[in-house]
């Protein structure tokens, strides 16, 4: 079949196994390009003893995480078509046919994921147990529900987009492939969501393609570094605050998990007050933030090793001049949480009113001289 599916493993040996048997299973010469990213278990001499024509092999001793192996393994594909997978899952029968019937230029198909009972429920998914771990998979069984749900949901589509996804690797990189500032994981997923949507790509989810995803094998729940990776809390931390730098808001979906992506403002705010911490919280929320110049070269010290954004351009002395579009000035003194949840809205809340002017919310006074929205010069890297 002409798609390459792309396979990174972070000391996810054991599920990578049943994920590759799973493909193998189905598909004796489906394309996969398997990478190991700087793992610490057997990842490595699993991966070089496998004796697979059909698998391109990236062995790599440093870990640079799946938000940049993704890309490397599309341009090492041969097949113009390619297709993401966790290394915690298990495709079910006729998973490519019933991805690929679907797919055309310009259009992003996803498969429905078969989770066990971890997570919440969603209209996006199925809530079904499967086995919780490697060792205990109940295949034929699943295999049994994807034959009989196949049938029940029959070339049915919804609008979705979430992992396991195909493509045209010409589309996927048009607009830059994965950005790496979310590097090595980290909302990487919903930064390149956004920016098909607004690039004019369809999103198309089979309701008859399935795979059985474990969740979070790769990352958070690594046996391989430990019940929890050490350093998860603190990856996606530093991702979180840099995706609303990037938007200039949080991630947004509807019922069926598709983004909902709100306009980018020019906003900055002025912040009256000597609290870091009120800083902290608010810096990522804006474009620009003018502060007393103390309290700016004591932030920026800590800060500016946690992001690739430079923080020179976004934090400036509280009396430079502010041409920004959207002003919010705050007193730190009065300033609450409801305050917070209006800033965290703010995108929106513009959106809604249309209007310039100057105006008061809660504890905020905010001035608008302009409502340009750059959202979509987000859309190339």
């Amino acid at each position: 079949m002409n798609i390459s599916l792309i396979i990174p493993s972070y000391n996810t040996e054991k599920h990578l196994i049943n994920t590759y048997n799973s493909v193998r299973k189905y598909y004796k010469d489906v394309e996969m390009v398997i990478i190991n990213d700087g793992s610490t278990d057997n990842t490595s001499e699993w991966l070089n003893n496998l004796k697979d024509d059909n698998v391109i092999k990236i062995d790599s001793k440093e870990r640079k995480g799946h938000t940049f192996f993704y890309d490397e393994g599309m341009r090492h594909a041969i097949n113009e078509i390619v297709g993401i997978m966790h290394s915690d899952m298990i495709i079910g029968p006729n998973y490519i046919e019933n991805t690929l019937k679907h797919l055309e230029r310009g259009k992003v198909v996803c498969a429905t994921r078969i989770e066990p009972p971890i997570h919440p429920a969603g209209k996006e998914k199925i809530v079904m147990d499967f086995g919780m771990d490697h060792n205990d998979l109940k295949l034929n069984e699943f295999e049994t529900f994807c034959n009989e749900k196949s049938n029940e949901f029959k070339d049915i589509t919804s609008k979705g987009i979430f992992a396991p996804w195909i493509l045209y690797k010409e589309d996927h990189f048009a607009i830059g492939g994965h950005d790496q500032i979310f590097a090595p994981y980290g909302y990487e997923d919903s930064d390149i969501f956004n920016r098909w949507i607004l690039a004019g790509y369809e999103m198309v989810q089979s309701r008859d393609a399935f795979v059985y995803h474990l969740t979070c094998r790769g990352h958070r729940w690594n046996k391989g570094v430990g019940i929890v990776n050490d350093d998860y809390e603190s990856t996606m931390g530093r991702c979180r605050r840099d995706f609303i730098r990037k938007w200039g808001d949080w991630i947004q979906n509807d019922e069926f998990q598709f983004p909902i992506i709100n306009p980018k403002y020019d906003v900055g705010i002025i912040l009256n007050s000597k609290d870091i911490n009120l800083l902290d919280n608010l810096e990522p929320w804006c474009d620009t933030i003018y502060v007393d110049t103390g309290l700016l070269q004591d932030y920026i010290q800590v800060e500016q090793s946690k992001t690739s954004f430079n923080l020179s351009k976004r934090v400036l002395p509280i009396n430079n001049e502010k041409n920004n579009n959207v002003v919010v000035t705050i007193d730190g003194n009065k300033f609450t949480q409801q305050d917070f949840q209006i800033i965290n809205q703010l995108s929106a809340i513009l959106k809604d009113s249309g209007e310039t002017g100057e105006f008061e919310l809660g504890n905020l006074k905010i001035t608008i001289t302009a409502l340009d929205d750059s959202v979509n010069d987000l859309i190339k890297l």
